[in-house]
Order: C-alpha cells, then sequence, then structure tokens
C-alpha cells in the first residue's frame, strides 16, 4: 500500500514539474514572439527635446523619465504611457513625445523612450 502511494506521490510530482516546464517555456516564447513583432526600429523626422520643467529647475530635480509611446503607421505617436521618473519630468517628456513624428512603417509599433534631464 505504501508502496502504490509513494508511485502515485512521484508521478503527481513528475507530472507537475513537466507542466511547470512546459508552461515556462511556452511563457518566455511567446513573449520574446511578441515582443519581436511589436517592436521595430523606425527613422525620428522631428523630436523636438522636452523643455525643462520651471519648478523642477528650481527645487534641482534631475533625473531621467521614461516613457512608451505607440507610433501609428503614418508616423504619429497616438499614445504615450508613463513607465517611470519624477512627475515633473514625466510630465514634460510626455507634452514633447506627442509632438514627434516619425518615418512611415508598415504598421503600428510601440517604442521605448528614456530621457535624461540634467
Amino acid at each position: 500500500m505504501k508502496e502504490r502511494r509513494l508511485l502515485r506521490s512521484s508521478s503527481h510530482s513528475s507530472l507537475r514539474l513537466v507542466f511547470s516546464v512546459l508552461f515556462l517555456l511556452s511563457c518566455l516564447m511567446f513573449t520574446q514572439w511578441g515582443h519581436a513583432s511589436d517592436t521595430q526600429e523606425r527613422k525620428v523626422k522631428t523630436s523636438p527635446p522636452p523643455e525643462y520643467p520651471e519648478l523642477a529647475r528650481r527645487m534641482n530635480v534631475k533625473g531621467s523619465a521614461r516613457v512608451q509611446i505607440t507610433v501609428s503607421a503614418h508616423g504619429d505617436v497616438t499614445n504615450v504611457k508613463e513607465v517611470g521618473g519624477n512627475p515633473l519630468l514625466l510630465d514634460a517628456l510626455k507634452r514633447a513625445v506627442q509632438k514627434w513624428k516619425y518615418e512611415p512603417a508598415d504598421k503600428e509599433n510601440t517604442i521605448d523612450v528614456k530621457y535624461d534631464f540634467e
């Protein structure tokens, strides 16, 4: 009886391990595949730099801000998502990247933008 329980529990453990490994591999493959198809290098036509916010200047706030932008196939920025940084600097970067223009491409894609305010 004990041998059956041991066999049953070891086979369940083995199955759990196999399914866990398969799940992790499929997640990894999906992430890499999705990332590669969604991002594309795009040539910037115009990219006016962000204005350093006066309040940030007075408070001596420095650092970087990061956003993720969605660029249409025509080259217009259609969406800006905050990724990280001081809110004062993020706001300035968001306002700037909304004015950026890119070369046309086959499809819409996303681009990560980091700007250092110093």
